[in-house]
């Protein structure tokens, strides 16, 4: 026998379970996302809600369509064109017009927690579409979640039964995006994770075109630099990008266990307009922001310990 014939060599490089690498993604994409809502804030302060909600699709739609064209992307199926207008409507659409309106009435720290509520609507749209089945449990720690984002909507207007209306459009935003995401993480296994996204910007792009020239003849902008550069940001990266990493790790999955990722996002986006835009992180957004994300958390650790059949 040859000399240390008998060591163990690593013939290749470590692969991570599907399950692991799916988080990692999902974390990436959560992290591009949580700019969202402070970076819109900024935005708003100079540019009409209409025109961020519709030109940052509009800009989005442009760098899809020269990715598909460079890249020689075959056009979808008919049959998957009607699950691509529900990816569109949810997000390029619906969440950005939605969150657009509401944040020129709420702060960022506000928004940020409504839009909590997303992990457990997501999870939610993700078991209809795709089968997953999860415990009892995991249910009832995402309704306490649930209960507690709106109480805090409740408590962060006029009291209890005084909803402010931008609650109202941030509810809407969230069921938008839940459906999106939802619909988009089954798509990107059949297209991939980039193509849903593009597929869907373009597919929403004459109607955003015609909303964003509407929006112009209205209103014609008048922003700072800072507001155009966060404005750049929505249209590149959350309108694109993210989608990259969001989208793939949905597709990997489990769906309703990487949606619950999307726990982190309120934190970041508080912690960001703190840092950013000056906001007070009063104790009823820290309380508010800190049960949604227990029950969050709780609601990961119920499905990552449920017994293999």
């Amino acid at each position: 026998m040859k000399e240390h014939s008998s060591a163990t060599v690593l013939s290749g490089p470590v692969i991570l379970p599907r399950k692991a690498t799916g988080i990692w993604w999902g974390l990436l994409g959560v992290a591009a996302f949580s700019f969202t809502v402070p970076f819109t804030r900024v935005a708003v302060a100079g540019i009409p809600p209409l025109f961020i909600g519709s030109g940052r699709a509009v800009v989005a739609a442009v760098l899809a369509a020269a990715a598909l064209a460079i890249t020689r992307q075959r056009l979808p199926q008919p049959r998957t064109w009607l699950r691509l207008a529900l990816v569109a409507g949810g997000v390029v659409v619906g969440f950005p017009l939605l969150t657009s309106y509401a944040l020129t009435a709420v702060p960022a720290g506000h928004g940020a927690v409504v839009i909590a509520l997303l992990p457990a609507a997501t999870a939610t749209v993700a078991v209809l579409r795709s089968g997953e089945r999860p415990p009892a449990v995991f249910w009832g720690v995402m309704a306490l979640g649930s209960l507690a984002a709106v109480s805090f909507a409740f408590l962060q207007s006029d009291g209890v039964g005084h909803l402010h209306w931008a609650d109202l459009l941030l509810l809407g935003a969230v069921a938008c995006a839940a459906v999106g995401y939802a619909e988009g993480g089954l798509l990107a296994r059949q297209l991939g994770s980039w193509q849903t996204i593009a597929w869907a910007l373009v597919l929403a792009a004459p109607a955003m075109l015609v909303l964003a020239v509407l929006s112009v003849l209205d209103q014609p902008p008048s922003a700072t630099p800072v507001q155009w550069a966060a404005f750049a940001y929505l249209a590149v990266v959350s309108m694109f990008l993210g989608f990259f990493a969001w989208y793939r790790g949905l597709a990997i999955g489990p769906m309703a266990q990487v949606s619950q990722i999307q726990l982190l996002q309120p934190v970041l986006s508080i912690c960001w307009a703190a840092l950013l835009l000056g906001e007070a992180l009063t104790w009823t957004t820290v309380i508010g922001a800190l049960a949604v994300i227990l029950c969050a958390a709780a609601a990961v650790r119920v499905r990552l310990n449920r017994p293999a059949p």
